[in-house]
């Protein structure tokens, strides 16, 4: 109630006594002596029962003032004071007209110390105050003067205001056309260096100095890429056993004409023209605030006459975007079990020489298959070449970087457990997690060392040279992923439900280095692009790329359909690729945030396709290192090896 009134009333020096009948003192005194605070006169004005100012006030026998209708409403439960306690009955009330006409002279007075001129004057002129012509007039011409200064000082703030707003809009526009003039210089530069470089390369071929392919690039920048068309190299035609060896793009875009092509490349680029261009912009601005030392200083810069940094990034994401529109698949294998319903594949994963890959889910088994033999045996039946069977379903594989039959698997029991693939017996099994394991991952700078993540909400630490974990970091919530940096055996990175990633140093686990938030639902997977790079999966059906140095967010991906399912994520140094419950594989390219390509999961039965692609969903993914082949099986069991084509 102190709140209520206090304000614009002169705080009190001295508190009067209670006992005292302040009203005349109030009134009298007038502006001799201090007036008490509205907060000290409503103490005495409260009425006991409703703690607000006494309405219509009535007196007791007993000398205790109410509001009429509080005490009248207390007295029909109970009869007494509800002060003093006193023995009370209706009969013993009576108006109290001085406290009424206290309280209505101390409301005037409050009124008339927050009213404003014209609400005094217009009081009195209500009351009969007599005024005169010539006052009137007198007042009237104030009033006019007074009008007319209001109105010029509202005009002139409100051109302030326009004024302050041209001028920042003129600022604005200004760094803009800086910008764009920038952007325009940094354009006609390029220009000039690729139709310089152009012109060399005509003559180089019409001279014959031309046999090159990095010199009659029309992209590749790394040898990454070269990595990439041996692999294509080694696939054929599925379903027809014919080999197409393209020793330069290993597709068969031999076959088809050149200016076709390019035809398609050029459409490919105007459909995501706004996402290039972003792109170009951001590389050749990045690259433009660089020192010159530091772009010598690049190794992945090739130095070409004219040549920026960031054009030649730019060029690199352009040629790798636009080479590719469509997965092919080249083999597939019905993984399922006729015998079983259950034949979700939980993971598949490569070896270390791309050689072999396995697989694993609900059907409690690892099965290991010979690459090769997959995709060029033209059969539906490819068997195992070996099989090892678990207590329990199977979430999650990882195999050994260094030691080739060494593979490490995590299961619905929260058991940990390393393999020997030539004797198909485990090596170690750990089995602290006190719930389901969603992860395991092992180290790629330190073989003995794994890591995994369960429902318990513990990440853990192991080294197959141990028994029990080497490190326990306690989280908040569940861990649906874990994943070691792969330059570093320092670091990882754990995704959780969340909905953060949390990126641990393991020298010091008290807190994380960093924590990445972003995604809206729970962190399903995380995977590195590079030891700087970091791509996650969530079941907001997103994606995300993440600078683990700097600590920022980079791009999101949308296209895919991911709301609670584990639908698979991997990555290249250039491609992510992601299911969905949409029964689909999507691919992006790491610097476009809509989809490259996606290829939808078919069935035997075509009449029951569209009602299969609802109730089955992509369920595992994996690219074969940094080659346009990628591995894909989905929750019915099938398994399809896909390529990237043109």
């Amino acid at each position: 109630m102190e709140e209520h009134s206090v304000g614009p009333l002169v705080p009190a020096v001295v508190k009067p006594d209670p006992s005292k009948n302040f009203s005349t003192d109030t009134t009298a005194a007038g502006d001799a002596f201090p007036v008490p605070t509205m907060s000290e006169l409503d103490k005495d004005f409260l009425c006991p029962i409703c703690m607000q100012i006494i309405k219509d006030a009535f007196l007791t026998a007993c000398g205790h003032s109410f509001c009429y209708m509080c005490i009248i409403t207390h007295l029909r439960n109970k009869s007494d004071c509800p002060c003093c306690g006193h023995y009370l009955t209706n009969s013993n009330l009576f108006p109290n007209f001085l406290l009424d006409k206290l309280l209505k002279k101390t409301s005037d007075r409050q009124i008339s110390k927050t009213a404003s001129p014209v609400e005094h004057f217009r009081q009195a002129v209500q009351k009969g105050c007599e005024v005169t012509m010539k006052e009137l007039d007198t007042l009237l011409l104030l009033l006019t003067e007074k009008k007319r200064k209001m109105e010029q000082e509202e005009a002139e703030r409100n051109m302030q205001i326009l004024l302050d707003f041209l001028h920042c809009l003129r600022k604005q526009k200004v760094d803009e056309l800086k910008e764009v003039q920038t952007d325009l210089q940094f354009i006609k530069e390029d220009i000039g260096a690729v139709e310089k470089h152009r012109m060399d390369l005509y003559r180089a071929r019409d001279s014959g100095l031309a046999s090159s392919p990095l010199n009659l690039r029309g992209g590749l920048s790394s040898g990454s890429h070269t990595k990439k068309n041996d692999g294509k190299s080694q696939i054929s035609s599925h379903g027809h056993g014919i080999q197409r060896r393209d020793p330069i793009s290993g597709s068969d875009s031999q076959y088809i004409n050149q200016s076709g092509l390019a035809l398609v490349r050029k459409k490919r680029v105007h459909t995501q023209f706004n996402d290039l261009q972003e792109c170009y912009l951001q590389k050749r601005r990045q690259a433009a605030d660089k020192p010159q030392g530091q772009q010598e200083r690049d190794t992945s810069f090739i130095s070409r006459e004219g040549y920026s940094c960031g054009l030649d990034d730019f060029q690199s994401v352009l040629t790798t975007f636009t080479r590719y529109s469509r997965l092919r698949v080249i083999a597939e294998i019905r993984h399922g079990d006729i015998f079983h319903s259950a034949n979700i594949v939980s993971s598949i994963e490569f070896d270390r020489d791309d050689d072999l890959f396995a697989t694993a889910g609900v059907s409690r088994r690892i099965k290991v298959f010979d690459f090769s033999a997959v995709v060029n045996e033209p059969t539906d039946a490819h068997c195992p070449v070996v099989e090892m069977t678990t207590r329990s379903k199977l979430s999650c594989l990882s195999w050994n970087k260094y030691a080739k039959n060494q593979i490490a698997s995590s299961d619905y029991e929260g058991i940990v457990t390393v393999w020997d693939v030539t004797t198909r017996k485990s090596l170690m099994e750990y089995e602290e997690h006190e719930k389901r394991a969603w992860s395991v991952d092992f180290s790629r700078t330190d073989p003995s060392m794994l890591v995994s993540g369960s429902d318990d909400c513990k990440v853990k630490v192991w080294c197959t040279n141990q028994e029990a974990s080497v490190i326990n970091i306690d989280m908040k919530a569940n861990i649906c992923c874990v994943k070691y940096n792969p330059g570093s055996g320092n670091y990882i990175a754990v995704g959780s439900a969340d909905h953060h990633i949390h990126y641990y140093d393991l020298r010091n686990i008290s807190r994380p280095v960093h924590v990445f938030t972003g995604h809206k639902k729970a962190v399903s997977y995380v995977k590195f692009l590079s030891n700087d790079e970091l791509a996650s999966a969530s079941t907001d059906s997103t994606l995300r790329l993440w600078d683990v140095k700097q600590n920022l967010p980079v791009r999101t991906f949308r296209g895919h359909a991911n709301e609670k399912n584990f639908v698979g994520l991997t990555v290249s140094s250039e491609y992510i690729a992601c299911g969905s419950e949409t029964n689909e594989v999507f691919v992006y390219h790491k610097e476009i945030s809509k989809p490259l390509t996606w290829h939808r999961f078919g069935t035997l039965d075509m009449e029951d396709a569209e009602d299969e692609a609802g109730s089955y969903f992509i369920s595992a993914v994996c690219w074969k290192s940094d080659r346009p082949t990628i591995l894909t099986a989905n929750s019915q069991g099938t398994i399809k090896v896909l390529v990237l084509a043109a």
